[in-house]
């Protein structure tokens, strides 16, 4: 298990403008994280926060498997997502951009962005588009019976790709997904 420290979610919620009260009370850390898990989990936990979602754990089982992934992704200049035998019932989101232009935070943010087109209810019409696919890795962060998450970065000369896995998987056909509405921004 994986604990993000209070110093560092506190600056993100901070960060975003949002009230210190509302921090999560995270899972207890069993050791240091490195960056990508620092940055990944405090990012999808800060969309769970504002979703009204329980914050997720870091899953070392599952960033092995997303760097499997990422890893083959990035050897054979591909971009799909893992077949579903290959996940073995695990969501999956999948970013790539150009070598060390982002960050961790930056990219998950992309996924983030869809929150703008999301709309609760039961999947897949839950997107203000008509097309879940255009909510489709916001939902999959803020999906309420998502416990884990595990990301990896794998890099070529030219770009980096970034695998999150999640168990146990969202964007369930026929479940009923809420979200409250955003936090206020001071």
């Amino acid at each position: 298990m994986f604990r993000v420290r209070p110093v560092t979610l506190l600056a993100c919620l901070g960060g975003l403008g949002l009230s210190m009260a509302a921090a999560p009370a995270l899972p207890q850390a069993s050791r240091v994280a490195l960056p990508v898990e620092r940055e990944a989990l405090a990012a999808h936990n800060m969309a769970r926060v504002e979703a009204g979602a329980v914050p997720l754990i870091w899953s070392e089982r599952l960033a092995r498997d997303a760097q499997g992934w990422a890893d083959g992704l990035a050897a054979q200049g591909r971009f799909d997502h893992a077949p579903p035998g290959q996940r073995r019932g695990q969501g999956e989101n999948l970013w790539r951009g150009t070598r060390g232009r982002w960050s961790v935070e930056a990219m998950i943010g992309f996924f983030l962005d869809e929150r703008r087109f999301f709309r609760a209810g039961t999947f897949p019409d839950i997107s203000a588009t008509g097309r879940w696919s255009d909510v489709g890795h916001y939902s999959q962060i803020i999906w309420p019976d998502t416990r884990e998450v595990g990301c990896a970065l794998a890099r070529t000369p030219s770009d980096e790709v970034l695998v999150c896995r999640y168990w146990p998987a969202g964007n369930v056909w026929g479940q009923r997904i809420e979200a409250r509405p955003r936090l206020s921004r001071r």
